[in-house]
């Protein structure tokens, strides 16, 4: 560590971790992660659905819950359906993007938009849920008194939650592996037990679900019977959330990816399955009702443990095993924090969203996503009141929205493909079926929860489609003026010396140090102002450039190395240029992922080797300066003019006006 680092840099590397090495070949190893780690990290939202989903459908059955053994089967098979469908997104998208991805290639750029938004909001809405319903868990077994505390309680855990990943993507999921075996070795057990003592009994309740079904029958009808269990298993329909997570942040998972994508998507369909089966027979077989206070799960838990041990043993058991489930929520929470900032990513890299959501801070995240996810976390908290069956409603909505455009999307791949496909029958048979049940989860869970709160999600997310609409309208008219800028490139007058004819390098003489983003209009428009705005003054020329690894770029070492060879390429031409017309000309770049730190490191260099220099750059400057404005375009400008005026050196901005 530098002696002369400043206070906040030193308490920055102390919080946040120490910058990584770009050029480091194994960065990207160190970085991504394998199967098992992706398991924790992304399934970990899958997993622990099994602590609000089951409970939702199990409750929607009123009098009837030996009804629920239904329901069970249908939840098991209907998660293997859509693990299987998207084990072969995964495939076909092994770059990642999900939702977004898939509907923008096979759907349509406005459908994928629509897909994007509502993963957006799913992946908000998944660390709240996730946090809400882990304080739901831990306040169950604490003292009623106690409760008054639950909301500044999940606040603070979504405040932790945010610091993990601005530390980076493998030490949050590191750090939160020990909890999530924790959950795995206490529930697993314990959902075994719960049914395995019952088996003595099948016969019994084979017996009573089929007079259960009667006696439903006689005062319903079969059609309400079959209304009944629609809407328990439409309920139920959180248990589903958290399936797609693999196939959307394919970008963090270790080489080869597609293989580990498919692992890891198997290993959360066959925990999933079994956590969400197993709790609902657990239900069903011990008799579980609701207690004011305590979750479904904390009465089964509790009373299984009950049976085992007794007295302080068996409250200790019971709190510890309900932690896991709550610091499990925790975990899942994070698969939010995981595959938000990817999707807001990708929508950056085509323009719906504003481009700093694609920037990647020195640790490597999309730093910016993740500020998105957790303010709009908190603003979620706020809006629901931490309630978990409120959260659910507006979740499931936005889950099979973005599920139902991927499996469509994949259904029309197959079939427009089908010639070239080998596998096309059974590849559209798989995402057909999970099309249909997506869809129809969708429409039921729409039609009955509209009115308690399911027109909020429609509304907010309506609301992010359109806010994406008009971020790429704003851009496609500033790309328009930057375009006619860039026409200035082709009508460059021809150079006026020879190669031989260089001017000398004199270092005392008055030096313009241009800042450039790569070889444009933008640039030589800074040229030309100079040289029009100061006759004679400028005798040397230095162009400085950062070269920005973003989201598109960081894909691994050699696309790093690409990066530096094609910005050092693009500043040949300005020396090029610049030597030809009679001055003296060099170029000076250097690749990272803070544009500010860079330009500040490269100034110090400058003004050692040229005293008598003055920084200029270029900045687009709109008729109205409003907050839009602001989000949507970099102010690295006066960023740096603010820096470099500090140390002082002198900087002119050279405003480049847009007329909207």
């Amino acid at each position: 560590m530098m002696e002369n680092e400043s206070f906040y840099r030193r308490a920055r590397r102390i919080i946040f971790g120490a910058p990584r090495d770009l050029f480091d070949p194994k960065i990207f190893h160190n970085v991504s992660l394998i199967a098992f780690f992706a398991w924790v990290g992304l399934g970990a939202d899958g997993i622990s659905s099994s602590s609000y989903g089951p409970e939702e459908a199990y409750l929607a059955l009123g009098g009837h819950t030996i009804l629920a053994l239904f329901v069970a089967a249908a939840t098991v098979l209907t998660v293997f359906i859509i693990s299987a469908s998207y084990s072969q997104i995964i495939e076909a998208f092994p770059s990642g993007g999900g939702g977004y991805i898939v509907a923008s290639k096979l759907l349509g750029e406005k459908a994928g938009v629509v897909s994007g938004s509502a993963l957006v909001i799913d992946y908000v809405l998944t660390i709240t849920i996730s946090v809400a319903a882990g304080a739901d868990a831990i306040f169950s077994f604490l003292p009623l008194p106690w409760l008054e505390y639950k909301f500044a309680f999940t606040f603070l855990v979504i405040l932790l939650l945010i610091w993990l990943n601005l530390r980076g993507v493998k030490e949050s999921v590191v750090i939160l592996t020990p909890i999530f075996m924790a959950f795995i070795l206490t529930h697993v057990p314990l959902i075994l037990f719960a049914i395995l003592r019952h088996l003595p009994d099948l016969p019994a309740v084979g017996t009573r679900v089929s007079s259960d079904l009667s006696a439903a029958s006689s005062e319903m009808g079969w059609l309400g019977v079959g209304a009944l269990l629609l809407r328990a298993y439409s309920m139920g329909a959180g248990t589903y959330t958290g399936i797609e997570a693999v196939s959307n942040s394919m970008q963090t998972l270790r080489e080869p990816r597609v293989q580990t994508g498919k692992r890891a998507m198997a290993y959360l369909a066959f925990s999933l399955a079994f956590m969400a089966g197993g709790i609902i027979l657990g239900y069903v077989l011990n008799g579980v009702g609701p207690v004011h206070g305590k979750t479904l799960n904390a009465v089964l838990f509790g009373g299984l443990v009950e049976s085992l041990w007794q007295g302080g043993t068996a409250k200790f058991l019971a709190a510890f095993v309900l932690f896991t489930e709550a610091v499990l929520l925790f975990v899942a929470a994070q698969t939010g924090f995981l595959g938000g900032p990817q999707v807001l990513s990708n929508m950056a890299n085509d323009s719906y969203m504003p481009h700093r959501f694609a920037h990647l801070s020195e640790r490597l995240v999309t730093k910016y996503g993740v500020y998105f996810m957790g303010g709009m976390a908190f603003l979620m908290l706020f809006i629901t009141g931490g309630s978990v069956r409120y959260l659910v409603i507006m979740y499931s909505i936005n889950v099979f929205l973005t599920f139902s455009l991927s499996q469509f999307g994949m259904c029309r791949h197959w079939w427009k493909d089908r010639e070239s496909e080998g596998k096309w029958k059974s590849g559209l048979a798989i995402n057909g079926l999970g099309f249909f049940l997506t869809a129809s989860i969708l429409c039921v869970t729409v039609w009955m929860k509209f009115p308690e709160g399911g027109w909020i999600t429609l509304l907010i997310t309506g609301s992010f489609v359109a806010a994406s609409f008009l971020v790429r309208r704003h851009y496609r008219k500033a790309s328009g003026h930057l375009r006619r800028l860039d026409d200035l490139l082709l009508n460059l007058p021809a150079p006026t010396l020879a190669a031989a004819q260089e001017p000398m390098l004199r270092r005392q003489a008055p030096t313009a140090a241009i800042m450039v983003s790569g070889y444009n209009g933008l640039g030589m428009h800074v040229f030309f102002s100079i040289v029009r705005s100061f006759p004679g003054t400028f005798r040397n020329f230095i162009f400085l450039s950062a070269g920005v690894v973003d989201t598109s770029r960081f894909k691994g070492a050699a696309e790093i190395e690409n990066l530096a060879t094609n910005l050092r390429e693009q500043l040949r031409n300005y020396v090029e240029f610049v030597k030809g017309h009679g001055y003296y000309a060099e170029a000076r770049y250097q690749v990272g992922t803070e544009v500010i730190e860079i330009i500040n490191h490269l100034s110090e260099k400058v003004v050692a080797d040229f005293p008598n220099v003055v920084f200029f750059a270029g900045q687009l400057v709109f008729q109205e300066d409003n907050f839009f404005n602001k989000l949507l375009h970099n102010q690295t400008a006066f960023l740096a003019q603010k820096k470099l005026v500090f140390a002082g050196q002198p900087m002119i901005v050279m405003p480049i006006r847009v007329l909207e």
